[in-house]
């Protein structure tokens, strides 16, 4: 038996199928090529706790695809790069994984800027893109003849609904302000909350801008101030969404915060300082019981796969785990579906998959050719941070 040629293909991560032919006591080891999927995330910066989170959730859904025997017989790997929140950097890394690392689904991260960057790409070479942080609208509602862009994530017109509904039920809301990030992102969401106030007949004193490098944003909140806002809208991801708690803690004012998913992308606890858990901010999940269903079935993997996770401060934001826990085992359905990694075929199997008991929710025919978004109005909860924990709003 020759077991250098067995040994050579188990270093490069092939499945190996061993069959013997006796004539001359040879024996063949036929290996089966991996199906390559890629991601690109921030995996370095302020926000790389979002890409550590997506990875982990990718990861934890794909050992427990190959350990089922894979997918059309054969494994999946994950090949990931950084972003680094750049959309020119993230566009030249989805090309380089489509073109040179042949890989048949594209995973995004958070920002949507870059996502959006990708979008086009993807389309023209029809390979499917699945989103499973950044919300913005157009991502998957990109307005393609062909749309390959598919999310098992919050969408913003979705989520601008919800933070008005919650902000009447919890507040009494009656003058609304925003504070906005000053990108694609950002107005995104002031088109969705515009029409969400609008549809409730609710003006808003004022929008303002932020940008990602802005240290002190008292400016644009006293002008929301001196038009009596009663509650504060913000769209930003953590470190722009930190120094807004901080001024706010500068000025003595003491509105509430009622916020998208930013903050829940890295460090914001810590960054924001002992009032950070006056901003409430919305997800599609958190680790709430780690001890019993699915949910505690994934934490124990989580803790095996990565022994430095000892409690949920460990597995912050839950959310990027989550989504991608979900979507990876969604795009194993599509493939299986598809019974190809064409891209094309497996768009098809997306749209082909009937049910599926995820992390998030059931999910029950999550796709369809008007459809690409697998997340919905009712699969949102608040939450805030306590203890540098994301934990839902009592």
């Amino acid at each position: 038996m020759n077991l250098s040629i067995i040994n050579k293909a188990l270093k490069k991560g092939f499945y190996i199928s061993i069959y013997s032919v006796f004539t001359m006591g040879a024996v063949t080891v036929q290996a089966v090529e991996p199906i390559k999927v890629g991601l690109v995330a921030a995996l370095s910066g302020q926000s790389a706790k979002s890409g550590e989170a997506i990875t982990r959730g990718l990861t934890i859904a794909i050992d427990e695809i190959n350990e089922a025997g894979g997918v059309l017989g054969r494994p999946i790997e994950l090949i990931r790069r950084d972003d680094e929140s750049n959309p020119s950097k993230g566009l030249l890394a989805s090309r380089e994984l489509i073109q040179r690392e042949k890989v048949s689904v594209l995973f995004g991260g958070l920002d949507t800027p870059v996502s959006l960057a990708i979008v086009p790409v993807i389309n023209q070479l029809k390979i499917p893109f699945m989103g499973v942080w950044a919300a913005g609208t157009p991502i998957t509602k990109n307005g393609a003849k062909d749309n390959y862009a598919f999310r098992v994530s919050a969408v913003d017109e979705v989520v601008d609904e919800a933070l008005v509904q919650y902000s009447v039920d919890k507040y009494a809301m009656k003058k609304p302000g925003m504070i906005l990030i000053n990108n694609p992102w950002g107005e995104s969401n002031e088109k969705g909350l515009k029409q969400a106030l609008s549809s409730r007949g609710i003006e808003y004193t004022g929008i303002e801008r932020i940008e990602s490098s802005d240290l002190d944003v008292i400016p644009q909140l006293s002008r929301l101030k001196e038009k009596g806002t009663d509650t504060l809208f913000m769209v930003a991801n953590v470190a722009p969404s930190a120094q807004v708690v901080k001024s706010l803690e500068r000025m003595g004012w003491d509105v509430p915060v009622v916020s998208h998913w930013g903050p829940a992308g890295g460090r914001f606890g810590e960054l924001a300082g002992p009032t950070a858990d006056r901003v409430h901010f919305i997800q599609t999940f958190t680790f709430t019981d780690t001890q019993s269903g699915k949910s505690g079935e994934i934490f124990k993997k989580l803790q095996v796969k990565f022994p430095e996770i000892k409690s949920i401060a460990d597995v912050t934001p839950a959310v990027g785990i989550a989504n991608a826990y979900d979507a990876m085992h969604l795009t194993a359905l599509a493939i299986e579906k598809a019974g190809s990694t064409k891209g094309k075929d497996i768009r098809n199997g997306y749209y082909a998959i009937g049910e599926y008991d995820g992390l998030i929710k059931n999910y029950n025919k999550p796709f369809d050719k008007d459809q690409h978004d697998a997340i919905g109005a009712n699969d949102y909860l608040f939450t805030h941070f306590v203890d540098n924990q994301i934990v839902p709003v009592k």
